[in-house]
């Protein structure tokens, strides 16, 4: 197949303004960052003025303002940012000697060096430097591409394709044009596929090779059928045409040339249109701005007559709002003041509680440890060590129950004073109930009770870890406690639905009934006695558990009888 005249035309795509940062950390487009500076520096007028022309792309208006700035200001940074819109300001009216030589005035620590990097090496690609356009477009493909935004690099690689292939350096150009085709065909932009198809075609053309450019002026042709861009469909005809007349194919290039005639008469249709529209626009603006003008004139007339009217309303407003405010405040107030006073009721009796607790638990622990110790004291001198090895678990037990008791009311007072820390996640509760089993342990063999963790190891709860171990410890402590010796506990758990799990904590031991039940239920009670008169317990375990369970997201139930054990009933939601 001969070589094809094609009329050499490569498509550049020039973008109006992109971020392409130098630093990671910068996360604004130029325009954003151009309005921030224009209120940083709200006194330079002439450059407010020149960042409010060049946004609105009133490029003319934008040469007189930046000029005028740098007449009046020796400022290094707004110096380069008035170099860089006049240089931009050129390069968008076709004036690329002027944007070359504004764009090289910018200093390189110019935060948007990269912008000048794109825009030097597509004005030098319109002025045929071809080996300089590479060189800044290539400054610009070392910086990462993690720091790129809002920018695309398939353009960059497109640019550095034409110029190689004007260069005639082949492998390279066809290297970056398909770098730029791989990403363009990921992006799914039709115009900007259809020139990087025309482009390749051009490439394989240039070097004779008619079969593989043919493909892609096909592929391009056949693109344009999906765009609304008459240019784009006369071009893509038109080079059908010089495919078909290359192939001597005269009456299907007759029919791509009648194509191209076609769209190029669409086109000029549409620019008509929207000149006729445009000057439409225009008459019927001046029309409405003269009706504006009379309707302005009766306004000021009838402002002039409500004025007073309206004043008088507003002062009147002004006393009523004034009024409802204050009363408004002071009911507010009364509010405030009797919520205060509810909340202090409530911590002087949780005080109160507390000390009751400390002074009576607490001494009582001590009074028994005292005395233990005095008894195995003497156990010592009389050498009598089944008695003394009964005394040692003794005051184990009590050092424990003491502990427990502390332990619990440091995690109250936190709870109460919300100082205490919740961070709920998925939580494995087999894992969780064996390490409560394996703390306690030595309490169980000394009572001979024997304890079942029957909970499935597929069940996952989304809860607090430290607290769902707390509200279990106190739990366990408690079955333990009101257990007779050669008892059974048992730890089991329930999947009502796909949300929420059931755990359920089983004793043998001494139950409680319906009145103590309710007792424990309660808000905000302490203090429970059980029906054992010998085994007293504080209820600020049990008070913890509830609240710790509600801050989880969970409900507490219990079922017991005297003499028959208790079953506690946790429910708390399951990791999605």
């Amino acid at each position: 197949m001969s070589k094809l005249k094609v009329n050499f035309n490569i498509l550049i795509y020039l973008f109006s303004i992109f971020l392409y940062s130098q630093t990671p950390s910068t996360k604004y487009s130029f325009n954003e960052v151009l309005n921030k500076k224009a209120i940083e520096f709200k006194e330079e007028t002439n450059f407010n003025k020149a960042q409010f022309f060049f946004i609105n792309k009133k490029w003319d208006s934008t040469l007189v303002y930046s000029m005028k700035q740098l007449s009046s200001s020796n400022n290094k940074e707004l110096v380069n940012y008035c170099h860089y819109l006049r240089g931009n300001s050129f390069r968008q009216l076709k004036l690329f000697q002027e944007a070359k030589k504004e764009l090289n005035l910018v200093s390189k620590s110019f935060a948007f060096y990269p912008l000048v990097n794109k825009h030097l090496g597509e004005t030098l690609l319109e002025l045929r430097e071809f080996e300089k356009a590479i060189y800044h477009f290539k400054e610009i493909e070392k910086i990462p591409r993690k720091n790129i935004i809002d920018y695309k690099i398939s353009i960059i690689y497109q640019n550095l394709g034409i110029c190689y292939l004007h260069l005639n350096q082949f492998i390279e150009a066809e290297e970056y044009l398909f770098k730029s085709l791989k990403i363009q065909e990921t992006d799914g932009d039709i115009i900007h596929l259809i020139g990087i198809y025309n482009d390749i075609a051009n490439l394989y053309y240039t070097q004779y090779k008619d079969k593989q450019a043919i493909i892609y002026f096909e592929k391009a042709y056949d693109l344009s059928k999906k765009t609304t861009d008459f240019d784009v469909k006369r071009k893509a005809s038109l080079n059908m045409s010089v495919v078909e007349e290359n192939k001597s194919e005269f009456k299907k290039a007759l029919a791509y040339r009648k194509e191209s005639a076609q769209w190029k008469d669409s086109l000029n249709n549409q620019n008509k249109v929207w000149a006729l529209a445009d000057y439409e626009k225009k008459f019927a603006v001046a029309q409405k701005q003269k009706q504006i003008k009379v309707l302005e004139i009766e306004n000021e007339l009838k402002n002039a007559q409500r004025n007073t009217l309206f004043f008088s309303a507003i002062g009147l407003l002004l006393i009523l709002t004034g009024g409802v405010y204050l009363y408004a405040q002071k009911v507010k107030n009364g509010k405030i003041i009797l919520r205060q006073k509810n909340k202090l009721d409530e911590l002087n009796a949780t005080k109160d509680q507390l000390f009751s607790i400390v002074s009576h638990d607490l001494r009582s622990s001590v009074n028994a440890l005292k005395t233990s110790n005095s008894k195995l004291s003497a156990t010592l001198e009389t050498k009598n060590y089944d008695e003394l090895n009964h005394l040692i678990i003794q005051n184990s037990s009590i050092a424990n129950g003491t502990y427990s008791l502390l332990d619990n009311l440091l995690h109250w007072a936190l709870l109460q004073t919300k100082q205490l820390y919740f961070h709920k996640e998925s939580i494995h509760l087999h894992s969780v109930i064996q390490q409560i089993e394996y703390n306690y342990k030595p309490l169980l063999l000394e009572k001979s009770i024997t304890f079942e963790n029957s909970v499935s190891k597929n069940i996952f709860l989304f809860v607090d870890l430290d607290s769902l171990k707390i509200v279990f410890r106190n739990l366990l402590d408690n079955a333990i406690k009101f257990s007779n010796e050669n008892g059974q506990i048992t730890f089991s758990a329930n999947e009502i639905d796909s949300d929420f799990c059931q755990v359920i904590i089983q004793d043998t031991g001494i139950g409680m009934n319906e009145n103590t039940i309710k007792e424990l239920l309660y808000e905000g009670e302490l203090l429970a006695k059980k029906g054992n008169s010998e085994i007293i317990g504080t209820g600020l375990g049990l008070q913890l558990c509830k609240q710790m369970i509600k801050k989880n997201s969970g409900t507490f139930e219990i079922e017991s009888e005297l003499n028959k054990g208790t079953k506690m009933i946790l429910t708390f939601p399951k990791t999605k």
